[in-house]
């Protein structure tokens, strides 16, 4: 599942879990132009394995069953997740349940880009 071979740069690894095609590819190239390497995983409980097998930072697509769950469990990685900027009942749930950053669908690729993956009070 998560390969915990070198990244591409000093960026911590990226892990995600995102099931639409189209969100995953965006966030695969802006990751690789970043110089970082991600590591999709198939269910929201793999994130919990990824990070313990040193993922630092976690991307992930609020909008499926068990993304909230598994929010809380997810430290010390930094995490990032998105959703519809109308739903922001699950926004505010993501917050609630721990997301360091809940940022709208449009910007999730953007906010990747530019993060490095490094947490703000690392």
């Amino acid at each position: 599942m998560w390969d915990a071979s070198p990244p591409e740069s000093d960026a911590p690894p990226v892990a995600a879990y995102v099931p639409d095609l189209m969100d995953r590819s965006r966030i695969e190239i802006a990751s690789r132009e970043a110089g970082r390497r991600v590591e999709f995983v198939p269910a929201p409980e793999d994130l919990v394995s990824a990070v313990a097998d040193g993922a630092r930072f976690i991307v992930v697509d609020l909008a499926h069953p068990g993304v909230l769950d598994v929010l809380p469990r997810l430290r010390p990685a930094r995490t990032v997740g998105f959703a519809s900027h109308i739903d922001t009942a699950l926004l505010e749930a993501a917050r609630e349940a721990g997301c360091d950053e809940v940022v709208p669908r449009s910007a999730v690729v953007r906010r990747l880009a530019r993060s490095g993956g490094r947490r703000r009070d690392a």
